[in-house]
């Protein structure tokens, strides 16, 4: 049997704090339940990838950011966009390890897999 694999992409960071938490909710949740997760963030998303800002990240009656984030980073993959990394001036040495930072055409592959759904946040 094929492995599930979700990619998510989290597009916003703290300016929409529910979507974003809901994107890494969903897959934190996901990697608990078995599935293979790649979590993709673009725009302001890419600072939660920097050792601090996920640690700043305010949102009542949500699980910490960092929290699910480590989680993702420990039985997932944690994708960062390569031009939205370079808008905000960050480089590879910056962000934490295991994160990657990639571009549009690693996600297309990695959402044109088989038995692959993506959703973006």
């Amino acid at each position: 049997m094929a492995e599930n694999t979700l990619v998510i992409k989290v597009t916003v960071g703290q300016e929409s704090a529910e979507r974003c938490s809901q994107g890494f909710t969903v897959a934190a949740t996901a990697l608990a339940s078995g599935v293979k997760v790649i979590l993709w963030l673009t725009g302001d998303a890419t600072w939660f990838a920097v050792p601090g800002k996920a640690e700043e990240f305010t949102l009542e009656h949500a699980a910490a950011l960092s929290d699910l984030r480590d989680q993702i980073l420990e039985s997932g993959t944690i994708k960062v966009c390569t031009q939205c990394a370079k808008r905000r001036g960050i480089t590879q040495e910056l962000l934490l390890p295991g994160v990657e930072i990639s571009g549009a055409s690693s996600f297309v592959a990695d959402i044109l897999g088989q038995d692959v759904k993506a959703l973006v946040y």
